[in-house]
C-alpha cells in the first residue's frame, strides 16, 4: 500500500510534522516514509490511498486497562457522590471485590461478551494496541480465565493485546488479613501456571494500603523476574507507599497513577527509565484532588504515557483521545506530551520498540484523522475524528 498526500506527526522530533507526505507500506511493516515529492521511484506503481491531506498519526495505544470483567458499578458511583469514598466503600466489600464476585461467576463466553464492546469503542477511537490485565478473579482459575479471555480478544478483533497478570489487585475476603498467604496460595501458583501457557506478556499488583505493601509484593516481583516477566505496578495512586521507587528497582517498564509520588519515587524512575502511566480517568472519577507531579516528572526527564484505566469503578473510560484531553485539562500536559503519551511512550511502556511512531520498519499502525494539527486530538472533548485506520498494513 502507498499511502498518498498525508499530514504526517512522525514524532521523531517533536510532533515530526511532514506536509503532503506518504507512507509506503510493505506487509505489516513501513518500508518509507517522506515528502511526496522524495517518493522514490520503486514505490510509484504501487496500490495508492490518498488520505487528502488528513493528519495521520501511529495507532494509538492504551497500555493500561481492565478490560475484561463482569457487570458494573454504577451504584457505587452514586455512593461516592454521596459522601462515600472509594476507600470506605472498598472495605465494605465493594469496590474491586464487588466484580470479583460478578466475575467469578461470569463465563469465559459471557466475559468475552461483556468485553468485546469496550474493545470496539477503543478501536473506534484509533486503538491498534491495548494492554488488558487480569485482577478481578483472585482464584488461580478465575485469573486464568480472564487471562484466556484477554488472549481471545486479540483472535476476535483487529487490535494486538497484550495480556497482564495482576493477581495481587486486591485480597479476597478468603484471605482477609493474610496476604502473604494469598500471594503464596494463589498469586504465585496462577503466575506460573499462566507463563508456562503462554497467557501473560507481564506481571502488575497493586501496592496501596487497600491492597498489598512492598514487602507482600517481593516474592511475586523475584518470581516474575525469574520467570523472565517484565514488571509494572500500580502505585501511589491514594498514598506513598514507595511503590514507584520499589518498581523501578525491579527494573519495571511502567509505574502507574503516582498522584502521591514522591521526589525519591520520581528518581528512581528517572535512573530506571520506569515509565510514568497517567490515568487521568481513575482522578476524574474519584474527584481526586492531589495531581500526579507532572512537572517535576517532566523535569526528571520520565517518559509520561497516557492511558485510560478503562474498568468499572474508578474509570469507565473507552475513549483515548478523551483521556489526552482529560490529561491536558486535569494535568497540564501539553498536547504533544498526550499524543507521545497515547503512542511513542506509551509503546516503551508495554516493551514494544516497533510502533508508537511513523519510521522505516516499524509496525504500520496508523490512524487517519479528520484534522489539520495534532494538538486537535487533545483540544476537542472525547469527539473522536478517526477517518480510518491501517492496522497491521491493512486499511479497515
Amino acid at each position: 500500500m502507498l499511502l498518498t498526500h498525508a499530514t504526517l506527526a512522525t514524532l521523531t522530533d517533536g510532533y515530526g510534522l511532514v506536509a503532503d507526505a506518504a507512507v509506503a507500506i510493505t506487509g505489516d511493516r513501513i518500508a518509507w516514509t517522506g515528502p511526496m515529492a522524495e517518493l522514490p521511484a520503486a514505490f510509484r506503481a504501487w496500490p495508492e490511498t490518498d488520505a487528502q491531506g488528513r493528519l495521520v498519526t501511529a495507532g494509538l495505544i492504551d497500555c493500561h486497562t481492565h478490560a475484561v470483567f463482569a457487570g458494573h458499578r454504577a451504584v457505587e458511583f452514586e455512593l461516592r457522590l454521596k459522601g462515600a469514598s472509594y476507600e470506605e466503600i472498598a472495605r465494605a466489600g465493594g469496590g474491586i471485590l464487588s466484580t470479583v464476585t460478578a466475575t467469578r461467576e461470569a463465563t469465559e463466553e459471557e466475559l468475552l461478551a461483556q468485553a468485546l464492546p469496550r474493545i470496539d469503542q477503543l478501536i473506534a477511537g484509533g486503538a491498534t494496541t491495548i494492554e488488558v490485565k487480569s485482577g478481578y478473579g483472585l482464584t488461580v482459575a478465575d485469573e486464568l480465565k480472564m487471562l484466556r479471555v484477554a488472549r481471545r480478544i486479540g483472535q476476535s478483533r483487529p487490535v494486538a493485546v497484550r495480556t497482564t497478570h495482576l493477581a495481587a489487585h486486591a485480597i479476597p475476603p478468603e484471605y482477609k488479613g493474610r496476604a502473604p498467604a494469598y500471594i503464596a496460595e494463589v498469586a504465585l501458583p496462577s503466575l506460573r501456571t499462566a507463563q508456562a501457557e503462554g497467557l501473560i506478556d507481564a506481571v502488575d499488583a497493586f501496592c496501596e494500603g487497600i491492597a498489598f505493601s512492598v514487602n507482600e509484593l517481593r516474592p511475586l516481583f523475584a518470581e516474575a523476574r525469574a520467570l523472565g516477566l517484565p514488571v509494572k505496578l500500580h502505585a501511589e495512586q491514594l498514598s506513598d507507599l514507595g511503590g514507584a521507587a520499589f518498581a523501578a528497582g525491579c527494573g519495571a517498564l511502567s509505574a502507574d497513577h503516582l498522584e502521591y509520588l514522591s521526589p525519591a519515587g520520581i528518581a528512581a524512575m528517572a535512573a530506571a527509565g520506569t515509565v510514568a502511566v497517567i490515568l487521568p480517568g481513575a482522578f476524574y472519577t474519584l474527584r481526586q484532588t492531589q495531581a500526579p507531579p507532572i512537572a517535576a516528572l517532566r523535569a526528571a526527564g520520565v517518559a509520561m504515557a497516557v492511558a485510560t484505566d478503562l474498568n468499572p469503578g474508578s474509570s469507565p473510560l473507552a475513549s483515548l483521545t478523551l483521556a489526552m484531553n482529560m490529561a491536558c485539562t486535569l494535568f497540564r500536559l501539553t498536547p504533544e506530551e498526550a499524543l507521545l503519551g497515547v503512542t511513542a511512550h506509551a509503546a516503551r511502556a508495554l516493551g514494544l520498540p516497533d510502533r508508537g511512531r511513523i519510521a522505516p520498519g516499524l509496525r504500520a499502525d496508523l490512524c487517519l484523522w479528520d484534522a489539520d494539527h495534532p494538538a486537535e486530538l487533545s483540544y476537542r472533548i472525547g469527539a473522536t475524528a478517526l477517518h480510518k485506520r491501517i492496522y497491521g498494513g491493512r486499511l479497515d
